[in-house]
């Protein structure tokens, strides 16, 4: 009608000096002027129930199309999420259980109206009212079972804020070869379900530092695990490959494990008690029956296994570092066993064997003894008789003079005493014969001290280098990923 208006009166000064055709260019161009844009919302007053009517009319119920002029036209969503809690990471399961917020934006083209004229300069409306893109996770394993939320936002731009809580049991390939210093690198990959990338294109809301950052002021829980790290990325999509491809966002959220539990009830035992079986090296076998302490230390160490097995991950395609480590424990435990039983064999039953083999002797004996610092030290009743009987036969009284012969013929005290004499010299002599058919015997019970302190030397070199191989291992990786 004020086209119409303006067109009459204008009309009689143009007519008569412009052509008809350039009245009606006039005519299109006020009317651009006076006329809003198509999706502009008028609001007969500045209140909610004016915009929300307007709104109806305007938006209300199209949830079948894409909210563009032309369906060519790729609609453009952001995406943000926030981490809230890390609940769960089932290792045997391979499965991440947490709790995040999610935010999505996208435009609604056309749509605006004038904050002035109608109250407000964004709006909730239910979620159910308005087209919503089809965003999933693509690690999800199992059912959403967090609240349900039933409003988002509309700015006066046409720009929707939507953001709602998802509860995330998504799967992800775990390696546990380091627990319990393990550090896990689990993805959120956003996509959209149906629609390809010729029909949304996906972006960041914000830098990942940002996420980085929000999220760990945003943690509610202080379990197991803890958060570290997070990327993002997003896979680049050729142009001929926007109508079989889907837009991706790929979040990287990198988690580490809190492995004190894990020291002061698995590692800790294990050390005392290999301990304790080093330590009974120091045990005569001679005198203390040290196979017996062995064999209840075993057993006492496999229930320890047995209780603390629930402690232990177990997957199929890597076997964990810490029970190379328990398994090197028992295998430690039971070598000592059987070191044990072959040095208590030697030395009780070294009356039943021959005598000792010449190599026998001299590699224990002479030089393997020097290297463990054992060498026998020569006792009275090893050192060579010959000299006793020498100095016996000085003890005697001298029986060249002919003076002595009277006296030792007239003297029956000395008579007596002569005869002592001989018969001390006897009984040595059967003392070092009884001392020399020994020989045999006690060689072989030097020989098995020898073997024991060389296997006690090996033990503890072993196990120094294997518990320093471990350790390194799991500190190199430990601080690699840190």
């Amino acid at each position: 009608m004020a086209v119409a208006l303006l067109s009459r009166s204008w009309g009689a000064e143009f007519t008569a000096s412009l052509p008809q055709f350039q009245l009606i260019i006039y005519c299109l161009l006020m009317q651009s002027l006076l006329v809003k844009p198509t999706g502009t919302i008028n609001c007969s007053e500045p209140t909610t129930d004016a915009l929300l009517v307007a709104l109806k009319e305007n938006i209300f119920g199209k949830t079948d199309v894409r909210p563009v002029i032309n369906l060519k036209t790729p609609t453009n969503i952001s995406i943000s999420f926030t981490l809230y809690g890390i609940l769960d990471v089932d290792e045997k399961a391979q499965i991440f259980d947490s709790f995040i917020w999610v935010y999505l934006f996208w435009n609604i083209e056309g749509l605006s109206w004038d904050p002035v004229e109608c109250g407000t300069d964004r709006i909730s409306l239910p979620r159910k009212q308005l087209w919503r893109p089809d965003i999933v996770i693509n690690e999800f394993m199992d059912e959403n079972k967090a609240p349900d939320t039933y409003y988002l936002y509309v700015q006066h731009t046409g720009l929707v804020m939507d953001d709602l809580p998802i509860h995330v049991i998504s799967s992800c390939n775990m390696d546990i070869y380091t627990f319990p210093f393990d550090i896990q690198n689990c993805s959120f990959t956003f996509n959209s379900y149906k629609l390809n990338a010729a029909d949304v294109q996906l972006s960041f809301v914000e830098p990942v530092e940002d996420t980085l950052k929000n999220s760990l002021a945003a943690m509610r829980t202080k379990g197991e695990w803890e958060l570290v790290a997070m990327f993002a990325e997003k896979p680049t999509i050729l142009p001929e490959e926007l109508n079989t491809s889907f837009d991706t966002l790929i979040y990287y959220i990198v988690l580490r494990r809190r492995p004190t539990m894990y020291v002061v009830n698995l590692l800790i035992p294990s050390c005392f008690l290999i301990a304790v079986d080093l330590f009974s090296f120091l045990l005569p076998p001679q005198n203390v029956d040290r196979s017996a302490f062995k064999m209840t230390l075993i057993l006492g160490y496999t229930v320890f296994l047995l209780l603390m097995n629930d402690l232990l991950p177990v997957t199929g395609n890597t076997l964990p570092l810490i029970n190379v480590f328990f398994s090197l424990c028992l295998a430690l435990m039971v070598a000592s066993l059987l070191e044990t039983i072959l040095i208590v064999n030697i030395q009780c039953g070294s009356s039943y064997y021959g005598l000792l083999p010449q190599w026998a002797r001299v590699l224990f004996l002479n030089y393997l003894a020097k290297l463990v610092f054992l060498s026998k030290k020569c006792s009275d009743q090893n050192c060579d008789p010959e000299e006793h009987r020498t100095e016996t036969k000085r003890c005697d009284p001298v029986v060249d003079a002919p003076q002595s012969e009277a006296v030792y013929k007239t003297s029956p005290t000395l008579q007596e005493l002569r005869k002592i004499s001989h018969e001390l010299l006897s009984i040595r002599q059967q003392v070092n014969k009884h001392f020399k058919t020994d020989e045999s015997a006690d060689e072989w019970v030097h020989l098995g001290q020898v073997i024991d302190r060389l296997l006690f030397g090996l033990y503890v070199i072993f196990l120094s280098v294997s518990f320093i191989t471990i350790f390194i291992i799991w500190l190199s990786w430990y601080n690699k990923n840190a």
